[in-house]
């Protein structure tokens, strides 16, 4: 009998303990919590248990959850309205999904009790107001547009496309020798240092597949055909910009996608959209759009870079042209021919001796100074020693003493060489600065070098300085930039990509108005009376021209600018600056009409 008590007690102890452990609801809204609570917490079971459906409800907050790809959820109750046996209490829902992103919403739970405890009469509104009973929802990522880059004159350069990389994999081929050649036969038409020999050695060496190459769609689409027969080619198809015109600067175009590449994709909108038994989407429940980057714009402006690209390309030697907007500094051209090509940037960072056209810099030195001015009377011999050096003009040609101006305009060597000499060692390595040449810019998408002009404590090398033949060295971007200078009356800040600042290592010093005013003077009558004649049918251009004398020939300059274009032209080994002229003449001559205007 004693037995019998004691497991009694036992028994009875542990339902106290079971009862005890058991969350008993005082009335609808924390019976509601309950479920919330369990929801939240994943616990599907749990919470179903808290419902008179309890199999339909756990599957149904599963598939909830796994559609929403949800991180987490807060759910709380806010408030309850009561009528005998039933009850609505609200819920707010809080949803932490993917990448961040929140969702809330508020609905109503529908209650109902039986003696004393309160359970949720379950319905798919329980998960959200709009849900039907045979619905469901689902997260979906909306990509935004990828931005693209346009250029001055407002026609894209790079858009958003597709390419197609092509890789190969050694270890799924039998024959990776006849493979190579199968494949170089295929791609050496777009690059025709793609040997099979290449190929072979490098997806040899590799451990499993080796990128070869990556072709734009309309290029793919000649060879796909062909790659699909050979065995161990993979293709992928990949997102990317695309450039719409490949012969449109392609080298500072690829340097500036580059650039971009990265930021181009802006921020994904998403949505969460009702599906119905068949998969069919019925509806949307929210919706952030997304929110695309806007497009990039480059300074390069396609008709005076197709202008002067089809200029140089007339040229049999290296020829390149840079143009400067002067009073914003955007670098609006640069072209350069497949000759100069092979040297790589040449016109944004070669390095070249500028000839007579450095005289721009030395008269703003001479006139900075107060050693002369454009009325200044100066001697322009056929020849003069200076130290140990001898110095010619142009096939000897004198002009007596003439005004500054007019030994400008005629180029003569003899003259600049002395007014060189009788400046401090550091006079043109300081006007340079005022021009922009010597300086450090860092362009954000294109390599620069503006050019050299170190002091000068020899009278010989300063001499030879003087006009643009000693150790001086310049870029055709330094010496557009100096175009630009004299045009604007301040050294303006070169730029590709707008909005990316320009970094220089030092600002350059201040400008005299009365030295860009006489420069101004005396580059008109370079075009008017002087050595570029040629150019005077194309309005009111202002210049200087210049041969640089090199082992096995002499460089082809001429500088200057037209309303807000400052350009630089260089034909390399071009002999008579004449051809320099006549290349920026035929990049003038095929602008479109609106920019023939005085102010273009």
């Amino acid at each position: 009998m004693s037995r019998v008590v004691a497991v009694t007690a036992v028994v009875a102890a542990l339902i106290g303990v079971v009862v005890a452990c058991t969350p008993k609801a005082a009335g609808p809204e924390p019976a509601a919590q309950l479920f919330l609570s369990e929801f939240a917490a994943q616990n599907f079971a749990g919470a179903a248990a808290h419902s008179d459906r309890p199999d339909d409800a756990a599957a149904a907050m599963s598939e909830m959850w796994d559609g929403l790809q949800a991180e987490s959820l807060t759910a709380t109750t806010t408030g309850a309205r009561v009528d005998g046996d039933s009850a609505a209490v609200g819920y707010h829902y809080e949803w932490l999904l993917p990448k961040g992103r929140i969702w809330q919403y508020d609905g109503e739970l529908q209650m109902g009790r039986s003696g004393d405890t309160w359970v949720v009469r379950w319905n798919k509104a329980d998960l959200h107001p709009q849900l039907g009973a045979r619905q469901t929802v689902q997260l979906r990522s909306n990509p935004a547009p990828r931005a693209r880059v346009n250029e001055h004159a407002g026609s894209d350069v790079l858009v958003p496309g597709v390419v197609y990389g092509i890789s190969f994999d050694a270890s799924k081929s039998r024959d990776v020798a006849s493979a190579a050649r199968s494949l170089s036969a295929a791609l050496s038409q777009f690059d025709k240092s793609l040997t099979a020999q290449s190929i072979a050695e490098s997806v040899t060496a590799a451990d499993g597949a080796r990128a070869v190459m990556r072709l734009r769609e309309e290029d793919y689409e000649r060879v796909a055909g062909v790659l699909s027969g050979i065995a161990g080619v993979a293709v992928t198809e990949q997102a990317d910009l695309v450039a719409t015109d490949r012969s449109f600067a392609p080298d500072l175009v690829g340097q500036v996608k580059k650039t971009v590449i990265d930021e181009v994709d802006g921020t994904a909108g998403w949505s969460v959209v009702v599906v119905n038994q068949y998969g069919v989407d019925t509806g949307v429940l929210t919706e952030t759009p997304p929110q695309p980057v806007p497009s990039f714009s480059i300074s390069l402006d396609r008709p005076i870079q197709v202008a002067a690209q089809a200029a140089v390309d007339a040229r049999t030697e290296q020829a390149m042209t840079v143009v400067i907007e002067a009073s914003t500094g955007a670098v609006l051209a640069v072209a350069q021919n497949k000759e100069a090509d092979r040297d790589g940037p040449v016109a944004l960072a070669g390095q070249y001796p500028p000839g007579s056209t450095f005289k721009i810099i030395t008269s703003g030195a001479a006139i900075s100074s107060g050693l002369a001015t454009p009325e200044s009377m100066v001697p322009c011999p056929g020849r003069i020693t200076i130290g140990e050096r001898s110095v010619p003009n142009y096939n000897e040609f004198a002009l007596g003493t003439v005004s500054m101006a007019t030994a400008f305009a005629r180029s003569c060597n003899t003259s600049f060489a002395k007014l060189a000499s009788e400046m401090a060692p550091d006079a043109l390595t300081v006007a340079a600065k005022q021009f922009g040449v010597g300086l450090d810019y860092e362009v954000v998408g294109m390599p620069t070098f503006t050019g050299s002009v170190p002091p000068a404590e020899d009278l010989v090398e300063r001499t030879e300085d003087g006009f643009g033949q000693g150790k001086v060295v310049v870029s055709p971007f330094g010496m557009a930039l100096a175009a630009a200078t004299v045009a604007n009356g301040a050294t303006p800040v070169p730029y590709l990509i707008r909005g990316r600042d320009t970094i220089t290592d030092e600002a350059p010093p201040p400008i005299e108005s009365g030295m860009v005013e006489g420069l101004r003077d005396m580059m008109r009558l370079v075009i008017t009376s002087g050595t570029a004649d040629r150019i005077r049918d194309q309005g009111d251009v202002y210049g200087k021209t210049g041969e640089a004398e090199v082992e096995g020939g002499s460089h082809s300059w001429f500088v200057g600018y037209r309303g807000d274009l400052a350009f630089a032209t260089l034909v390399v080994r071009g002999g008579s600056s004449d051809n320099a002229v006549a290349v920026t003449r035929d990049m003038f001559a095929a602008l479109p009409a609106e920019y023939r205007s005085e102010g273009a």
